[in-house]
């Protein structure tokens, strides 16, 4: 059995280019697979490999105190989900055209449970109605997505901030909730809703894969599309197929 992690934090990292090299040749130490991505705004990782040295990596990785703490979602699979590993710098972890301001505090998060029990009740705590909003390309939406959520087809996430503009009147009066695969996108994507709406903005917290993981495949249809050899994911983190 394959260990599958997914994290991400947006982080100040100054020095990410010269995070690379020594992430990578611990990784490759480790006999590792899948992707790293470093930027000034934080990091983005999606790794697979056996469960006791990848678990290590990741203990070195959290010792540096900017990476304390972090969160991954764990999966597993039978076979090595990945062929290769890459470690690289880029000017944001997920490209939307726009770099997280340094210090940005997060967009309130949205936890599955709490978000499970709104959408049971057919309304936030404050008594409005939510509105759940795919953050993802179109062809992950048409995977799987939470019943009756906003989904604008994008077919890239930079299209997302033209999109907003173009349909913020689809997201009026309502409490928002911006969700996708594991949580980067849609706490980018809350922090821009945040500028452009005047109306409550929540990122779910962790994407649809921790809500599978606490709430599980209540109000959702389908799948979950990810970016490996696995391709959907159900409701028990296993391979749809």
């Amino acid at each position: 059995m394959f260990l599958n992690v997914s994290t991400y934090r947006f982080v100040p990292l100054p020095d990410a280019a010269g995070l690379v090299e020594p992430l990578r040749e611990r990784a490759e130490a480790a006999s590792l697979k899948g992707t790293v991505l470093l930027a000034p705004e934080g990091i983005n990782l999606f790794l697979a490999g056996h469960a006791e040295p990848l678990r290590g990596w990741l203990d070195l990785l959290r010792s540096d105190a900017r990476f304390a703490g972090l969160d991954a979602k764990e999966s597993w699979s039978d076979t090595q989900p990945f062929r290769r590993l890459k470690v690289k710098f880029k000017r944001e972890i997920i490209r939307m055209n726009w770099c997280m301001p340094p210090e940005q505090p997060r967009a309130p998060a949205l936890d599955a449970p709490t978000l499970k029990r709104w959408l049971d009740q057919g309304h936030d705590d404050e008594g409005r109605p939510v509105r759940m909003l795919d953050t993802r390309n179109a062809f992950e939406v048409d995977a799987g997505g939470f019943e009756g959520a906003v989904d604008w087809r994008i077919s890239k996430f930079t299209e997302f901030p033209q999109a907003l503009r173009a349909h913020r009147e689809d997201l009026a009066g309502c409490t928002v909730v911006s969700y996708c695969t594991g949580g980067i996108r849609c706490e980018k994507a809350a922090l821009l809703l945040q500028q452009e709406l005047d109306t409550p903005v929540f990122q779910l917290d962790g994407g649809i894969l921790r809500y599978f993981e606490l709430a599980g495949g209540a109000h959702y249809r389908g799948g979950c599309f990810v970016f490996d050899e696995r391709e959907t994911l159900n409701e028990r983190l296993l391979p749809s197929g």
